[in-house]
């Protein structure tokens, strides 16, 4: 079973309008809403590619019923757990002119130390029924940088193999507790290793260094619209029929409408590969053939399944892929 835990989700607003202008009252288009926030992301993922998991999440406010009413239309099973303050929005507008797209996010409701306490128990109810945990997305105002470390070593504790995106401190503090997989962009990664920036050729050996640490198992380090790589430890797994500890998939040339959602997208696509038992650099393929799929559609839309199919034959047969 495969849970994902949103902790600062949000009701996403997309629209379009001819020009953004200061100082003049902008026409749009009508709004389209869609449920939002990194593990909810990854559950209308994992629903799209046909399989099953259970979304937990806060909701607070008018917009959190509105959340629950959203999820419910994607036909996802979810649980939530209520809080003071209001869910969340974010805001994405297109110009229609120029194909620039911008994103407005809220910082959400601020949790109360008593809402962090009963969501971690609200959670750990779950843990010896789930083989999986996603947890993915930033952390609400007033929780503290530790609570990914307390999920993470909550999970090892119970067998459960945890698959976390987030950044800055909070992803610091939980490599202490070494989660399953980790996916940080190359950005992210080089804060871990602390440098300012990674070059290409720097990235294996930067992720090598938090694997021998005991940060994770795998690590797959997103390159944004170039694709990604998996890393594991040196001692190596089966890749490809023989022992790898470097896979490479190059992402195919589209035509992109938005990139809201894409990493979750990809985190679905993997998570996805992994319940079903796929090999490392399957469950890699599929996640950069959902990511990508999931930029070809405006908005906070996310991929279409015949996108994904149509773009892992091209991965699958492309001459770009790289081992090591």
């Amino acid at each position: 079973m495969i849970l994902t835990l949103t902790l600062n989700p949000a009701v996403d607003i997309s629209t379009t309008v001819d020009r953004l202008r200061p100082d003049h009252k902008l026409r749009c288009d009508a709004p389209r809403y869609d449920a939002g926030g990194g593990g909810i992301n990854v559950s209308k993922a994992i629903h799209r590619l046909g399989g099953t998991s259970l979304c937990l999440f806060p909701t607070g406010g008018a917009p959190g019923m509105l959340l629950e009413e959203l999820v419910t239309q994607e036909q996802l099973a979810f649980q939530t757990f209520p809080i003071a303050g209001w869910t969340r929005q974010s805001f994405v507008v297109t110009e229609s002119t120029t194909h620039q797209q911008f994103r407005f996010g809220l910082p959400g409701p601020v949790w109360t130390e008593a809402e962090g306490l009963a969501m971690m128990d609200h959670l750990s109810g779950f843990l010896d029924r789930i083989d999986f945990l996603v947890v993915s997305g930033s952390l609400p105002p007033g929780v503290p940088v530790g609570f990914c470390a307390e999920i993470a070593w909550r999970a090892k504790k119970s067998g459960v193999r945890l698959i976390l995106d987030t950044s800055g401190e909070p992803l610091k503090q939980a490599i202490r507790e070494s989660p399953f997989l980790l996916k940080p962009n190359v950005g992210e990664l080089a804060a871990l290793v602390g440098t300012d920036k990674l070059e290409l050729n720097e990235v294996e050996e930067a992720a090598q260094t938090i694997l021998q640490q005991g940060g994770c198992e795998l690590m797959v380090v997103s390159l944004g619209p170039a694709g990604a790589y998996l890393f594991t430890k040196k001692t190596g797994v089966a890749l490809s029929g023989q022992e790898r500890t470097c896979f490479y998939v190059p992402a195919p040339t589209v035509k992109k409408q938005s990139t809201v959602g894409a990493g979750d997208s990809m985190v679905g696509g993997m998570v996805y590969g992994l319940s079903q038992g796929q090999s490392y650099e399957a469950i890699l393929q599929l996640g950069v053939a959902c990511g990508t799929a999931a930029t070809m559609n405006p908005g906070t839309e996310l991929f279409h399944q015949a996108d994904v199919t149509r773009l892992l034959h091209w991965i699958k047969t492309a001459p770009g892929s790289h081992n090591s």
